[in-house]
């Protein structure tokens, strides 16, 4: 049995379908993980979306930013941004079926020393809190409230984390820890105007996982979301989102033996 992590795949159904083909992909003896952003901007997120539900049995899939506004522009709290490409999921015939089991994936999930999310952590959590805040999140997810908390989602207010935060805040900036992290101010505060790779920003910011006496050091982090950092391995870190939706790659990673796997994407 192998397991492989790919990065985000924003719709890019094409690009999913060659990967698999490659890998061998076989759903009685393999597992699927996937580092959220199943959907939006690529050409065929309703195919992507479906094939994921149709693995339900092996795949594993965090939500990202893209997920979640899927979610809140189907509930009619957003309209679409220009770029959207959620068109064909929301006139699906199986649309309802497909946002119930999308609102029910994880936000973060944790298997042996793997931790996996879409964007980044605080420096003040480590993997237990970490753990225990997601599912707050996870919780009101997939409860009564969900509507309440998707139309009060958007912003970035609170960036920094406190225990003391309660209510939308507290939900609010967990959903962006989670799902829109790359940089952090020195005073670990989020930051979400630079979305540029390594070397080009200023000296003040810094990668939310070279923050000093970060306290997520204990499990090892799989993640995406960055585009123009692209494949990073590390002991404590690995990066997956290769930039597919821009012409890069889309990229698996085994976990067995930490053997990445791409293929190319065609420029959009």
């Amino acid at each position: 049995m192998s397991t492989y992590v790919i990065g985000d795949i924003q719709g890019c159904n094409e690009a999913l379908e060659v990967l698999l083909a490659a890998l061998e992909f076989d759903r009685t003896r393999d597992r699927i993980w996937i580092t959220g952003d199943l959907v939006n901007r690529g050409e065929d997120s309703l195919g992507v979306l479906r094939w994921c539900r149709e693995h339900d049995d092996c795949v594993v899939a965090v939500l990202g930013n893209h997920d979640l506004h899927l979610l809140a522009v189907a509930q009619g709290f957003v309209p679409p941004h220009r770029k959207d490409t959620l068109e064909l999921i929301l006139q699906a015939p199986d649309r309802e079926e497909l946002l119930e089991w999308l609102r029910y994936r994880p936000m973060l999930y944790r298997e042996g020393e793997w931790l996996m999310i879409h964007a980044g952590l605080p420096p003040q959590w480590d993997a237990a809190a970490a753990q225990t805040h997601a599912c707050e999140l996870e919780r009101v997810l997939r409860g009564p409230r969900w509507r309440d908390f998707l139309k009060d989602m958007y912003g970035n207010d609170p960036r920094r984390w406190s225990p003391l935060l309660t209510g939308q805040d507290r939900l609010r900036f967990i959903a962006n820890a989670l799902t829109r992290t790359r940089y952090l101010h020195s005073d670990g505060s989020l930051e979400y105007q630079h979305k540029l790779g390594l070397g080009s920003v200023s000296p003040d910011l810094v990668p939310w996982f070279d923050f000093p006496n970060r306290s997520g050091g204990d499990a090892r982090i799989l993640f995406g979301h960055w585009s123009t950092l692209g494949l990073l391995v590390r002991e404590d870190v690995v990066a997956l989102d290769t930039g597919c939706l821009w012409g890069g790659a889309l990229t698996a990673f085994r976990l067995e033996d930490e053997q990445c796997f791409q293929v190319r994407c065609p420029v959009r």
